[in-house]
């Protein structure tokens, strides 16, 4: 057989074998490629890693700092509001007296100190002045012994009088008739606060 022969009468199964260290060739160089792409891939997440945690550190001083001036906002804030009077109450309730008559007398209380307004009750010609007496000398009490305040020191804030339920009874008159009694109720409160002002003046004086 000659040469030419010899050449044509190659399997088609032998030629895959010589051509198969190129395809080998071929099949690495992908995966150089892949490995180097990892690489520049796993580089560029660390470097996004790092920027936001460079953010953070930058930003937590800001963060730290907030609070501070919101403390010192809120401690200027109470320093500028002024100190709260302590108010003191005393209720007498069901007085046989009625509301329009109490009116007529602790108009005259408000504002006045503990003494003034003892003063003006001992010589008030009415009968409900001794109800708002014991009740002013009931205040008196709780302020010095609940919330040791002096009596000195205390003004009459407020004194009002409200209406209480009305006792319903009958009176016969003539022909058979019978007309109405109201015995009308009142409650009666007074409450004392301190007076700045006042003490003050005392104590320079």
């Amino acid at each position: 057989m000659t040469a030419e022969q010899e050449k044509d009468d190659v399997t088609p199964a032998d030629a895959p074998e010589a051509k198969k260290p190129a395809a080998k060739k071929a099949v690495r160089k992908p995966a150089k490629a892949a490995a180097k792409a990892d690489t520049k891939a796993a580089d560029a997440k660390a470097a996004e890693g790092k920027e936001p945690a460079a953010k953070k550190a930058a930003k937590k001083p800001a963060a730290a700092k907030e609070p501070a001036a919101s403390e010192k906002k809120e401690r200027s804030k109470a320093a500028a509001k002024p100190a709260r009077r302590r108010v003191v109450r005393a209720h007498a309730r069901y007085v046989r007296t009625s509301a329009r008559k109490a009116r007529m007398v602790c108009g005259h209380l408000r504002g006045k100190s503990v003494q003034e307004a003892r003063a003006i009750l001992a010589f008030t010609p009415r009968e409900v002045a001794r109800d708002w007496s014991k009740l002013l000398e009931s205040a008196v009490a709780n302020a010095e012994s609940n919330h040791e305040l002096l009596e000195d020191d205390l003004i009459v804030r407020e004194a009002y009088a409200d209406e209480g339920p009305t006792i319903k009874r009958f009176r016969p008159r003539a022909m058979g008739r019978a007309t109405p009694i109201r015995k009308r109720t009142s409650h009666l409160t007074i409450a004392l606060t301190t007076d700045t002002a006042q003490r003050t003046t005392k104590r320079n004086g």
